[in-house]
């Protein structure tokens, strides 16, 4: 398995992995699943400055086809955290596995890459929010370093539910603050 930045040509098999997170789950605050052109639009926007990079296996039978005819057994992403100038260096993150690929690895190498790479982008703290009831993500963020900062109660409702988060952040190692 290894990781790479997304292109356009993923929508698909990003769009099918992150659709049912929609649909069927709590995992997401999205309630109408993206079609081919929003995934595509998406994608675009995170070509940039706030990049995405899915994981991918040559080898493998699980996950969807991306761009090279590779398997994209998942994504993971950083977006602005707020629209206020002083937080430019402050990005909210997201991690998405797809089901079938679930339980093997593939979250952690995704999450640890991207803070790599956020740290090379100039970003200097991660945020994620997690809805509380996910307990495989606050576990991921936990291992890799993310500390419990807050609950938000009853922020989101979906399929009849109020939903609570949880927010982690990790703040990336610097020699001075």
């Amino acid at each position: 398995m290894r990781t790479r930045l997304v292109e356009v040509d993923d929508a698909s098999a990003v769009m099918n992995i992150y659709n049912p997170e929609v649909t069927e789950a709590s995992i997401s605050f999205d309630l109408v699943p993206r079609t081919l052109a929003e995934q595509e639009a998406w994608i675009r926007r995170h070509l940039d400055t706030h990049p995405c990079i899915v994981a991918v296996n040559e080898d493998d039978e699980v996950g969807e086809i991306g761009a090279r005819g590779e398997r994209i057994l998942g994504f993971a992403l950083v977006s602005p955290f707020r629209d206020r100038p002083a937080y430019a260096t402050t990005v909210e993150n997201s991690v998405y596995v797809a089901r079938a690929a679930r339980g093997r690895g593939v979250g952690e190498v995704l999450l640890r890459q991207l803070m790599t790479l956020a740290g090379e982008s100039g970003f200097h703290s991660l945020i994620a929010r997690i809805v509380g009831e996910n307990a495989s993500s606050i576990r991921l963020h936990e291992k890799c370093g993310f500390t419990l900062v807050g609950t938000e109660i009853e922020v989101g409702r979906k399929q009849g539910a109020w939903l609570d988060v949880v927010e982690y952040q990790f703040v990336m190692p610097t020699r001075s603050r």
